[in-house]
């Protein structure tokens, strides 16, 4: 029989299920991996810490469902949207993740709508600028880090 792996890393842990063909859930896991707050309004993350996190779900996930790995016959993996890894020339991390959930880039999203205006900047991107997206955190980055 066919089983199927779930992933999905997000905010707070990752969680992992084990289904079946007939997409029945067999097995369920949770890895764990907490936010830091260094300040009120930001929210980052070690980005080590999901590995882990997330072979502690898998396993879980696996042994729950008494299936092994070889068993896994296709895995879906989702992640946290909007998270800001910046990484240097070798790949690796530079500073903790900037996660969907932190306010810091506030200022830079009210200067990206002066400069460019609300209604074109809509107009381009289908969105205002808000600080849970990527750009104003790399601008936040270009200014104080």
């Amino acid at each position: 029989m066919s089983h199927f792996l779930g992933i999905d890393v997000g905010t707070s842990g990752t969680k992992a299920l084990v289904v079946d063909a007939d997409g029945s859930v067999v097995g369920s896991g949770a890895g764990q991996h907490e936010p830091d707050v260094p300040r009120g309004g930001w929210s980052e993350q070690d980005v080590d810490a999901w590995w882990p996190s997330a072979k502690e779900s898998i396993s879980s996930a696996c042994r729950d469902a008494g299936v092994s790995p070889q068993g896994i016959s296709a895995i879906g993996v989702t992640g946290q949207m909007h998270g800001l890894v910046a990484l240097d020339a070798t790949m690796r991390p530079i500073r903790p993740a900037i996660l969907w959930n932190d306010g810091r880039s506030e200022p830079q999203c009210l200067e990206v709508e002066e400069r460019f205006g609300i209604g074109r900047l809509v107009e381009s991107t289908g969105n205002r600028m808000l600080p849970g997206f990527t750009a104003p955190k790399l601008l936040w980055m270009r200014e104080h880090e």
